[in-house]
């Protein structure tokens, strides 16, 4: 039976959709078919909350099968014909749905504008005949603690009173200053859990987009990712410059007649210098600047925008204050701030119990993706990025810390740094910036160094500038522990990233070599490769540690190892020196480690595919199951994951160095952000593995 859960409320103004994002998050981590129903919906155009669910988690549900009916059908049938025709009817909705998923996110009614009778029954009675559990949600904005406590417990009462299965109920938008003594009381008070999120003020800001559209303005400068900047504040212009200069706050829209090039430059100018970094500009009177204070103004901030309106400044003023941030498909950042909100103020463990979501056998790409998020943030660590100043990096950076994966240290020269996260539209007061180049750090690093490379005739002077590479800055971090792993590779070669490494950090005990591993995410399983990256020709001595590695590091992330050791023969069919050195890894890995299922030598289709396995080894433990697969040379492994990353649409994530004492990994260069997001998360929990018991540094490192 399709399982299901009801995300409802008692008023508008909740902010609901963090919570409907949130618990759709939780959904995806342990379910592979997740369908969306929406039994009422508002006709004035799409749904902007399912655009979003639909893009970010990949769903494949049809839109129209998303929703039961309008508002306005709903209360016309409603009026005619009665309240169990028009329960009858989103039933039969529902049911149609909920027979092709395995569980169904129901989104109750909003409580704006719908003139729905006795709404909060309504959704009673549907979460009932749907047969889902209810999580009502209180909006606590501008109520005072006391008041809102009160709201908490009638709205369990409401529903629980109507014979619903009330699992938990959230508290949305208090002041933060309220949440603890909030939670603490309600905690007392309430018989299922309460979990109590404060108000952000970046997810209730407008995006710099909406306001254009709102507004019906022009885009004259700016690209997609300043479009997508909050404006957090407004900041009207008519002052002198000076004056207005010091008006200016974090984040803010400027909003000025487009006559004043001054202002318009003099915003733009503290933008680029990072004091402070703006949202955009919006210029009204339907005036526009030159072509030369325009030119100007893209060279001085690219990317931040600049929008032309038609209206007076005053009128202006009072649309802007009517709007309100919506989360949205074309707004992914502040995505990722609603669900690092939601994860940290919701007991998520508790939630996912208390649904009754239980892990599927099959693991997704989206479900590895949430594993390595949620094991990353529950024991925090300190990953260091030497790119600093790359454009990817930057962006994956202000993914990690919106969605609060792990500390952050990034390399670089800080003004620069800055600099261009400001023209990015990124915050980063979250994350530590050191120069490698002025740190402290470089005498205590360089003498670290020279005592290291001694033998290779390294003095102090110059590995003083040795370790001013950030490379090596960082590796030295990772080393002394100030970090406890490091990511680089985005835009410096593989050698540069891992030699540093080999110098400083060296192997682990019992390993023979570094070696690297791809998780290749396909549709309905994640798969190990290894080695694609690392070691060219390995011999079987090498070949064995690579797979015992391999074996360990797929285990640590939760996919069990079934190790096939992979050649042009099967079994006993072929001979020569290469299937050889197969056979001879394989034994030594039995010999090794007798607890490790391995099969080989082994073709790849007989590896993975039940019906291959049957014909050509049928008595396998590990034939067409396999989980791990150990190519026996480089060219091969290479080839083979890039094959199938492109032509099978996989998902590669790696490579994933393995065999270090302390965790370091390299990037692809033309890795994508969610790449390096997924290598940072893959990173903090090896560190987490690596030594467990170690608690992440108290304070960040002094630069």
């Amino acid at each position: 039976m399709t399982r299901s859960v009801y995300v409802t409320g008692i008023d508008r103004g909740d902010g609901r959709q963090v919570v409907e994002l949130g618990v759709m998050e939780l959904l995806t981590r342990h379910v592979d078919k997740v369908g969306v129903f929406r039994p009422l919906m508002h006709s004035d155009g799409p749904d902007r909350l399912y655009e979003l669910l639909r893009s970010r988690y990949r769903l494949t549900q049809a839109p129209e099968s998303v929703h039961g009916m309008s508002y306005e059908d709903g209360t016309a049938l409603q009026a005619e014909q009665g309240t169990d025709e028009l329960v009858s009817r989103l039933v039969d909705r529902f049911h149609e749905v909920a027979g092709e998923y395995e569980y169904v996110l129901v989104l109750g009614t909003d409580f704006a504008g719908t003139n729905v009778p006795a709404e909060l029954a309504l959704n009673a009675r549907l979460a009932n005949e749907f047969g889902a559990s209810v999580i009502p949600v209180v909006g606590g904005q501008g109520q005072t603690a006391e008041s809102v406590r009160a709201e908490a417990r009638n709205a369990y009462r409401a529903y629980d009173a109507e014979g619903c299965d009330v699992v938990a109920v959230i508290v949305n938008r208090v002041a933060p200053a309220d949440r603890e003594v909030i939670a603490e009381r309600l905690s007392a008070r309430l018989p299922v859990p309460c979990y109590v999120l404060p108000e952000d003020a970046s997810l209730s800001a407008p995006t710099v987009q909406q306001i254009a559209t709102a507004l019906g303005g022009e885009v004259l400068l700016g690209d997609g990712a300043g479009l997508a900047r909050d404006a957090l504040d407004f900041v009207f212009g008519g002052a002198m410059l000076p004056t207005f200069l010091a008006a200016l706050t974090p984040g803010c829209l400027v909003i000025t007649p487009g006559d004043r090039s001054d202002l318009v430059i003099g915003a733009l100018a503290a933008h680029s210098a990072g004091t402070p970094p703006i949202a955009g500009i919006v210029l009204t009177l339907d005036e526009r600047p030159g072509e030369d204070i325009m030119a100007l103004a893209a060279r001085l901030a690219p990317g931040t925008p600049v929008v032309s309106v038609p209206g007076y400044s005053f009128p202006t003023a009072a649309e802007l204050f009517a709007l309100e941030g919506k989360l949205t498909a074309g707004a992914p950042r502040k995505a990722e701030t609603a669900l690092g909100l939601f994860e940290r103020h919701v007991d998520t463990a508790e939630l996912t119990n208390r649904i009754s979501l239980a892990k599927s056998s099959r693991v997704t790409p989206m479900m590895f993706e949430h594993e390595l998020i949620e094991r990353s943030r529950s024991a925090r660590r300190r990953v260091v990025l030497p790119e600093g100043f790359e454009e990817r990096v930057l962006r994956a950076a202000d993914v990690l810390l919106r969605r609060d994966v792990c500390d952050l240290t990034l390399l670089g020269e800080e003004p620069a740094i800055r600099k261009k996260a400001a023209e990015l539209g990124i915050d980063l007061s979250g994350a530590q910036i050191i120069d490698p180049q002025t740190s402290p750090l470089r005498e205590l690093f360089a003498e670290r160094y020279a005592g290291l490379r001694a033998h290779k005739g390294v003095s102090v002077e110059l590995a003083h500038d040795i370790v001013a590479d950030v490379s090596y800055f960082g590796t030295l971090m990772v080393q002394e522990g100030l970090a406890d792993g490091m990511v680089s590779g985005a835009a410096h070669s593989t050698a540069a990233t891992i030699r540093p490494a080999f110098e400083i950090i060296k192997t682990a005990p019992g390993a023979a070599i570094v070696s690297s591993v791809f998780f290749m995410c396909l549709a309905d399983r994640v798969l190990v490769y290894g080695d694609c990256a690392v070691n060219p020709d390995p011999n079987a001595e090498q070949l064995a540690d690579i797979a015992v590695q391999s074996a360990s590091t797929a285990a640590q992330f939760g996919v069990e190892p079934r190790i096939a050791m992979l050649s042009y023969s099967t079994g006993t069919s072929g001979s020569g020196a290469d299937v050889d050195k197969v056979r001879r890894a394989t034994e030594i890995v039995r010999a090794q480690r007798p607890d490790l299922l391995i099969e080989g030598p082994i073709q790849y289709d007989a590896a993975v595919e039940p019906t291959v396995a049957a014909t050509k080894l049928p008595e396998s433990e590990v034939a067409g199951r396999a989980t791990v697969l150990i190519f026996p040379d480089l060219n091969t492994g290479n080839n083979t994951y890039k094959a199938v990353q492109r032509s099978a649409g996989a998902i590669a994530v790696g490579p994933v160095l393995q065999g270090l004492r302390k965790p370091v990994n390299d990037l692809s260069r033309g890795a994508l952000v969610q790449d390096i997001v997924n290598t940072v998360a893959i990173t903090a929990v090896q560190a987490q593995t690596a030594d467990p018991a170690a608690a992440p540094p108290a304070a960040a490192p002094a630069p």
